[in-house]
């Protein structure tokens, strides 16, 4: 293993020279240090020595290093004073934030009629349940009569319910009852006020039906205001649900629902032009079951290492390192950073570089795909986004390493970035989502399974980190940041489109928790 470790690694930062002279500006002259020669000394041990610290960290915090918890505040700590030392202008930057976390496996059961215990989703979150306590559930144990809310049985051949969207829905209902909704048309949060608000003891909240919307829900809340117990299941089980006339409902739900504080770090080099900045990002914190090694500890290594690197070198334009937290409580801390900025400050920003899960053990190399050349999904990024996805190809190319596209989905940390018109680009590995035979052939590793058989659990652990992906993706990381540190035409217009132009985020029924 070693071996395997020591030969990526000396590859894949021995390419940083190879590649910066041709797609990168030229050394600087005279004095100034040789930044290909720098970059060649970043490498995948040094990210390994900052891996098994933050499994320490979690180690001695429960297991976890999630925001809200003193796990994330040490990594936090760990970060800010590695880069101090390092030189860098650090900003601790504290933000209030709606902590969530489940105690206890969520429990649900049909006392009568026909007795019926439904299969709870585990505290890792795999494998999925019949049923799953909503993020933002208030905590009870409760038993009540349940009541059908405006259901669509059978739906309609497109979205159409509004179950539970109007306080007129409930006129009549018992205090105590339980309510029966089906997802459409307005946020699970709306559903479960109504619910309480007309005196339901507990809320049931099933898919609507169509394809595509028969899974089960694990939606979101999106705020701490609601105090009865809140879960979603499949549309089977809802459908299933709704059929059994007086139904007699047990529904327990053991819950931390509560506004914390958590932050970001951010960190300023010295050098460069302060009016054009380079910003790279990872998210620092972990989820609640497990230390978050691999998601997302790799990525927040790996841009660590390469700042404690570059932080004496006298560069072009000025970069900057950030550490978000809450990340998985849907981008929080990213959207505040951004929402904070003045119109001034962000212009400053000349491009968002985010590494979010770069050594998954069952690993395919992708680069977010900038110019939609894929065309899946979410269309291209701000202009110069291509840009930045033909660098990282580069970079694969002369390495002679096969690399994919992967789409700008959203569910990471260059979300807002993208929505305020900054040129965006990075790396993944991939989490839950399953290798394909031909990704099989082109990265080795096991068609048919998770990028990530540990994400999001427990076992996401020093021992889930693939060191060949790291090493790879370490080399590409500081050959970025060498290359847009120095170079005098960076991707994109010179000015951006007004605020009020740039793409509007699409609008949905509810909110679905994030998965990567």
């Amino acid at each position: 293993m070693r071996r395997t470790t020591r030969r990526w690694s000396v590859m894949a930062t021995a390419t940083v020279a190879l590649v910066l002279p041709l797609i990168g500006p030229a050394a600087p002259a005279g004095a100034d240090p040789d930044p290909a020669a720098l970059a060649k000394s970043i490498s995948a041990p040094g990210v390994k020595q900052h891996l098994r610290k933050l499994q320490q960290i979690a180690d001695a915090n429960g297991g976890t290093r999630a925001s809200g918890t003193p796990g994330f505040d040490a990594s936090a700590d760990y970060v800010a004073g590695k880069l101090r030392k390092a030189g860098y202008k650090v900003t601790v930057q504290p933000f209030d934030f709606a902590y969530f976390e489940e105690l206890s496996v969520a429990a649900m059961n049909r006392v009568s009629p026909s007795p019926r215990v439904f299969v709870p989703t585990p505290l890792s979150g795999t494998p999925i349940g019949e049923f799953d306590a909503m993020t933002y559930s208030g905590s009870g144990d409760v038993t009540g009569t349940l009541y059908n809310i405006d259901l669509v049985l059978p739906p309609s051949p497109t979205p159409s319910s509004t179950s539970g969207c109007d306080a007129s829905d409930f006129a009549g209902f018992p205090a105590g009852g339980i309510a029966l909704m089906q997802r459409g048309t307005c946020d699970f949060l709306v559903k479960a006020r109504n619910a309480q608000e007309a005196g339901a003891a507990g809320a049931v909240i099933f898919n609507e039906g169509q394809p595509g919307r028969t899974a089960t829900l694990q939606g979101t809340l999106g705020e701490p205001t609601i105090t009865i117990p809140v879960v979603g299941t499949s549309f089977a089980v809802g459908e299933e649900m709704a059929g059994v006339p007086g139904s007699v409902i047990h529904l327990k739900t053991d819950t931390i629902s509560e506004i914390r504080q958590t932050s970001n770090v951010i960190a300023d080099s010295r050098w460069g032009d302060a009016n054009k900045v380079v910003q790279l990002g990872a998210h620092l914190d972990s989820v609640l079951p497990g230390p978050g090694i691999n998601d997302n500890g790799s990525g927040s290594a790996g841009i660590l290492e390469v700042a404690l690197k570059l932080g004496a070198l006298p560069t072009r334009n000025k970069l900057r390192f950030s550490f978000w937290g809450a990340e998985e409580l849907n981008l929080l801390g990213s959207e505040h950073y951004v929402a904070t900025l003045t119109p001034a400050d962000l212009a400053k920003i000349k491009l968002y570089l985010n590494f979010d899960m770069i050594a998954s053990p069952n690993y395919a190399l992708m680069i977010y795909d900038g110019d939609d050349s894929d065309v899946t999904g979410a269309p291209a990024g701000p202009d110069g986004s291509a840009e930045i996805e033909k660098l990282f190809e580069k970079y694969f190319d002369v390495l002679r390493q096969p690399h994919i596209g992967t789409d700008f989905s959203g569910r990471s940390d260059y979300g807002p970035f993208i929505a305020v018109g900054v040129p965006a680009g990075g790396l993944f590995t991939g989490a839950e989502g399953i290798k394909t035979a031909a990704e099989a052939a082109k990265f080795g590793g096991t068609a048919g399974q998770p990028y990530d058989g540990c994400y999001h659990q427990a076992c996401d652990t020093i021992a889930n980190i693939n060191d060949k992906a790291l090493a790879l993706n370490t080399g590409a990381i500081a050959t970025a940041a060498v290359v847009y540190a120095y170079s005098g035409n960076l991707p994109g217009p010179d000015t951006r489109p007004a605020l009020s132009t740039l793409r509007a985020q699409p609008a949905t029924d509810g909110h679905v928790s994030p998965r990567r």
